[in-house]
């Protein structure tokens, strides 16, 4: 009885064993996995941050125009977005924080363009300069205009 169950344990622990070609396998399923899904991921993600920039386009916009009705105006190219957080010492009437937070930076870690007056002289226009930093660029690279996010 005692033989019995000895050989039938070292069936099972030879049994459970991963042979390295089971291994290598295994390996393959998964970069070939991840070689069709990486890609599609990286495009959601690339699209997912120009989303992101437009809201916090839109954002901005609500909240200048909270800072125009308290001011009679909108911040100058030179006050810029901090304007919305900080009193510009010339400014009167505000009546802000206009932003429950500083202001962020874009998906890509940069700051946005703000200039007054913008294209269209009695608007503002803020600018994500995309992925790339520089300005124009198509696709992922392109500019994120407050004056094209409507």
């Amino acid at each position: 009885m005692n033989s019995q169950i000895l050989t039938t344990r070292r069936r099972l622990t030879r049994q459970a064993g991963v042979t390295l070609i089971e291994m290598l396998v295994v390996v393959t399923i998964i970069a070939l996995f991840a070689s069709i899904v990486g890609p599609r991921l990286f495009k959601a993600a690339d699209g997912a941050k120009v989303t992101a920039a437009r809201t916090q386009i839109n954002s901005f916009n609500q909240a200048l125009l909270l800072y125009k009705n308290s001011t009679g105006n909108f911040p100058t190219s030179q006050q810029g977005l901090v304007a919305l957080r900080t009193k510009p010492s010339d400014a009167t009437n505000w009546d802000g924080p206009y932003l429950q937070a500083d202001v962020p930076l874009d998906p890509w870690g940069r700051e946005f363009v703000y200039k007054f007056p913008g294209d269209l002289p009695d608007e503002p226009e803020i600018i994500s300069l995309g992925a790339d930093g520089q300005p124009g660029g198509t696709g992922i690279n392109a500019d994120i205009n407050s004056s094209r996010t409507h």
